[in-house]
């Protein structure tokens, strides 16, 4: 039996939220930058170490720069969120610590995994001059473009979920 989990991916305009899904669910890449407006849904099924088979049905919100502005009918019934903040444009991590605490006040009981995207365009002297900021919050740092660790996100927010 296949059990369906609902995962929004949620962030700025042109943090790579697309783009990590395409990764994930087709493993592809473009270099193409196309907006999203509104909502697109994907779907991808996957099998969980555990044996279990977990469809994710994968909202790709359209990219607010205030989190509080994303309509909630979009956010209704999620079982996970993805925070997805661009690493080479810290306006888009700034209000990090706030836009958590929105997240954990608002939707307490739903796991949401932190993302910085874009890995393939910073370094380590980079990450750790920013250590302070990313630290306590950050899940992982991935790279839509090379395909570092999506794979690893999407899995493990799935086992989460169970």
């Amino acid at each position: 039996m296949t059990v369906s989990k609902k995962i929004v991916l949620i962030g700025h305009f042109g943090v790579g939220k697309t783009s990590l899904i395409r990764r994930f669910v087709e493993n592809t890449f473009s270099e193409d930058y196309k907006v999203t407006i509104g909502v697109h849904i994907s779907k991808k099924t996957i099998t969980i170490p555990e044996g279990e088979q977990i469809s994710l049905i994968i909202w790709d919100l359209e990219g607010q720069d205030d989190i509080k502005k994303t309509r909630p009918s979009y956010l209704l019934g999620t079982n996970g969120f993805i925070y997805v903040f661009d690493l080479s444009r810290p306006v888009t991590f700034q209000d990090l610590n706030s836009e958590l605490s929105f997240l954990k006040e608002n939707y307490p009981k739903i796991p949401v995994k932190v993302v910085g995207n874009k890995m393939d365009l910073v370094n380590k002297i980079y990450l750790k001059e920013h250590q302070t900021i990313f630290e306590p919050h950050v899940d992982y740092f991935v790279s839509a473009k090379t395909g570092s660790k999506v794979e690893k996100l999407f899995s493990k927010l799935a086992e989460d979920l169970i």
